[in-house]
């Protein structure tokens, strides 16, 4: 039953083009949809005469109210949704990882040693982009087959020029080395471009190269270069050997294949270059309200806006309404035209099938891994005795080193699988000794008492340790007033002194561990959760000691003291952005001589610190 608000709204919408956004009853945005009548897509929603499924249903019910905006056509409404949603970042949108950036390759084809690196997203800086990458898994690979064939730097400039010995690169023969060793930055260019050839899907180009400059080195009698080159060909003809041919025509494009099932799906985007399938990647989404066959352009809008390059040809092994909008999208921002289409015969229906058939083998994949999660968490319903599977999993955790540096943190399970995005950290302040309850009366209280607004409570909260732990968290929860609000389990690990085959599961108020012995799902369940808090804490308190480790190296310098320190911080955000700048530049701040920025400089030239 939809409120009088929102049929008032519903009666006065008009028969055209635009934009729609529902909202929750904090105004919070839930989705953005576009529609070519907006009467008649939001009638599909709130006059509907049969019952919409259960996840449309359950989105339906927190909707409190909506906007519309009227366009003068549906490419522009296109384009507006597109544009909302990026800004926006709604939940029940199709999202590319919820927003955050995939993770791609950068080159400076400006600098006379480029080196290659990994970064977020892509600056208007003239540098060479490739990517979007899946995963930094992806990413890594391929910046391994460069290191081992191209042997280009990939340290960062400021260790570059601060290096006084190779690193471990050169000595395993991933680099050149040439931080101390001569290198001929016109030799060292030229590796860079073989480099980019090869990062764009032109290997066999490359080996036309290779061998024209192997004669030229052994006409020369450089022997050593021509050998060098001669290694680089092979290893390059080894990585074809693994590239499969797909087409015969030679082209560039990708093939982008959808897979759904209920409320999930993937999309396959398989990059072809010079006819060589060259990688595969899969990208999960949640439908949200979108229907499935307008998911590949609400999709293919967000990956090319991201894509450092962009194909002239984009096949699709499902057509769409909204496919010849996107394209008439994508040709705005490409400096090339882009040509879209959805194959029905041939070679390229063929392609489309194998994008579309990888996509259905990935989703049985991820639905797969869901449903064992969901086995065990109906599994660990029963033995912990609740009335329902806990949908919310919580896990805290605390470290510090000697009872100095004190921190905490919370990761929270949704659905038997890690909700990265819900995790938290907490620095504990006022605690200056070693004290667990002390740590976990301060957490929890933030966690119930101030946080509470901005985060459910959880179906089970989950303490790292036996009976005195859970009890020091059930005295917690009842100071807080939490008590049967949800349920808490104590998990303690196994002693294999006395035999224990497994680790322990506590409840409250009793003395002796549950019998995990027909529940190991459950128990792994629960061990995933408490290993994971234990890692989050771990790593957390680790990197806060190494950030303070850096800046208090300028404690110790002659000259520098707290108000220099807090302007040199301010100023250039970082100990790594201010070995990077220039003695002239550090002498222009307030304060600073130019014997006193060049003392600064050299001393922290001299100072090891972890690399990034």
């Amino acid at each position: 039953m939809i409120s009088e608000k929102i049929k008032e709204k519903y009666d006065q919408a008009p028969h055209a083009p635009g934009v729609y956004l529902m909202r929750d009853k904090k105004g919070k945005i839930l989705y953005v949809g576009k529609a070519k009548d907006l009467k008649k897509r939001l009638a599909s929603y709130f006059v509907r005469k049969d019952q919409p499924e259960p996840k449309t249903a359950a989105l339906l019910a927190l909707v409190a109210d909506f906007d519309l905006v009227v366009t003068q056509s549906d490419q522009e409404a296109f384009i507006l949704e597109s544009n909302l949603i990026k800004k926006e970042s709604p939940k029940y949108n199709v999202l590319l990882k919820d927003g955050k950036n995939y993770p791609l390759l950068r080159i400076d084809m400006n600098e006379p040693y480029p080196s290659i690196q990994r970064v977020r997203r892509i600056e208007k800086d003239k540098a060479l982009y490739f990517g979007p990458y899946s995963s930094s898994k992806s990413v890594n690979q391929t910046l391994k087959q460069i290191q081992r064939i191209f042997k280009l730097r990939k340290c960062r400039d400021a260790q570059f020029k601060n290096r006084s010995r190779p690193c471990l690169n050169y000595q395993i023969k991933a680099c050149l080395g040439l931080c101390c060793n001569e290198v001929d930055p016109v030799e060292y260019q030229a590796r860079v471009k073989d480099a980019v050839l090869f990062l764009r899907g032109r290997t066999r180009e490359v080996i036309k190269k290779l061998r024209l400059e192997m004669a030229e080195y052994s006409a020369a009698q450089a022997f050593e270069k021509a050998a060098q080159a001669r290694d680089t060909i092979f290893a390059v003809e080894r990585i074809m050997e693994r590239q499969v041919v797909v087409c015969a025509d030679g082209q560039d494009r990708d093939v982008l294949g959808l897979a759904w099932k209920r409320d999930r799906a993937v999309v396959t985007v398989m990059q072809v270059r010079s006819g060589h399938l060259i990688n595969t990647t899969y990208y999960p989404l949640d439908l949200g309200f979108k229907d499935p066959d307008e998911v590949l352009a609400a999709f293919v809008t967000q990956y090319y806006e991201k894509a450092a390059q962009i194909p002239g040809f984009v096949l699709f092994s499902h057509p769409s309404d909204d496919m010849d909008r996107a394209e008439a999208r994508l040709n705005e921002v490409a400096d090339h035209r882009v040509h879209f289409h959805s194959p029905i015969r041939g070679e390229k229906k063929r392609l489309g099938d194998m994008a579309r058939l990888n996509a259905k083998a990935e989703l049985e994949k991820i639905l797969s891994r869901e449903e064992e999660a969901r086995a065990g968490l109906t599994m660990l319903q029963h033995l912990l005795g609740m009335d329902r599977p806990p949908e919310r999993m919580e896990c805290f955790d605390n470290s510090n080193l000697q009872g100095k540096d004190p921190v905490a943190a919370m990761v929270v399970f949704s659905g038997g699988r890690p909700d990265k995005n819900a995790y938290r950290k907490f620095i504990i302040k006022d605690i200056d000794h070693q004290d667990d309850y002390a740590y976990m009366t301060h957490v929890l209280s933030r966690r119930f008492r101030h946080d509470r607004e901005d985060m459910p409570l959880p179906d089970l909260l989950v303490v790292d340790g036996g009976k005195g732990q859970l009890s020091m968290a059930v005295s917690v929860v009842m100071e807080l007033g939490l008590e049967g609000m949800f349920t808490l389990a104590g998990l303690a690990k196994k002693d294999a002194d006395k035999g224990e085959k497994a680790d322990k599961v506590y409840l409250p108020g009793r003395s002796n561990p549950l019998n995990t012995a027909q529940s190991a799902k459950a128990l792994f369940l629960l061990e995933q959760i408490r290993d994971e808090a234990h890692r989050s804490a771990i790593t957390f308190q680790r990197s806060r000691r190494e950030k303070r480790g850096k800046l208090s190296v300028l404690d110790g310098i002659a000259g520098i003291g707290p108000k220099k320190k807090k302007l040199l911080l301010t100023t250039f955000k970082g100990i790594d952005n201010i070995r990077k700048q220039s003695p002239e530049t550090l002498a222009s701040l307030p304060g600073i001589t130019p014997a006193m920025a060049e003392n600064l400089l050299q001393v922290l030239s001299e100072l090891k610190f972890p690399e990034n």
